[in-house]
């Protein structure tokens, strides 16, 4: 996903607030019917991120959701700027040589990338692993053209959605080109972090239910028919 868990904003506040927005898409390339679109769209990827990627990325879901056609999805945990507070972003992401890529679909309003730059430590969850790591934008230019082509393509239909070229017919000068306002970020593993199949985190709760479901339903049955005979 490019970034949709955080709209522009010209002055933020506790990290997820602003009392001034910019126009969606301003200065960023998007299209005018992708900019009009925006708005909603935002408010649905935020519900969605809150109630159904974050909690599915938290128990170590994140490989049922994670494809070539609908992308790859990391959840990217930074430290609130002016909070404090822990905030969790589900991303896409690449891997490439030892480091983890994504980039800000927002520009540098995005908050998450705001987050990075105030302090770079972030803990990462990929679908097959967890560690922390140091953020830094990739202002090298051709690190920036050797990856964010293979980037967006990871992303799938919903680089198409937003309204930036389709990342398998265009060329890499092209989506160099419409992604030119969009910071890429490098994380560098560091350490060890908390996954979700360790302690205080959710990744217990999907394999229980896949035996406690069956039997719940198994013993549902006994118990009517034993209802049944009584009767």
């Amino acid at each position: 996903m490019v970034s949709l868990e955080a709209s522009p904003v010209a002055a933020s506040d506790s990290d997820g607030t602003s009392s001034d927005r910019v126009r969606w898409g301003e200065a960023l390339g998007y299209p005018a019917w992708a900019e009009r679109a925006m708005p909603p769209l935002h408010g649905a990827f935020n519900a969605m991120n809150r109630y159904a990627a974050v909690p599915a990325l938290r128990m170590g879901l994140g490989g049922l959701a994670s494809n070539p056609l609908t992308g790859y999805l990391m959840l990217l945990t930074t430290r609130g700027r002016k909070s404090g507070h822990r905030r969790e972003a589900p991303l896409g992401y690449m891997v490439a040589g030892d480091h983890v890529y994504c980039m800000a679909g927002f520009g540098r309003r995005t908050h998450w990338f705001q987050n990075i730059l105030a302090d770079p430590h972030v803990d990462v969850i990929l679908p097959g692993r967890a560690f922390s790591g140091i953020a830094e934008e990739v202002t090298d230019a051709e690190e920036r053209r050797q990856v964010l082509p293979r980037l967006v393509r990871s992303m799938g239909v919903v680089v198409v959605a937003t309204g930036l070229p389709n990342p398998w017919r265009s060329s890499p000068d092209e989506i160099l080109r419409s992604c030119e306002l969009f910071p890429l970020v490098r994380i560098s593993a560091t350490g060890i972090a908390a996954g979700p199949n360790d302690p205080g985190l959710l990744g217990w709760l999907p394999p229980q239910l896949l035996w406690l479901v069956p039997l719940l339903w198994v013993a549902l049955r006994r118990f009517r028919g034993r209802s049944s005979g009584a009767d």
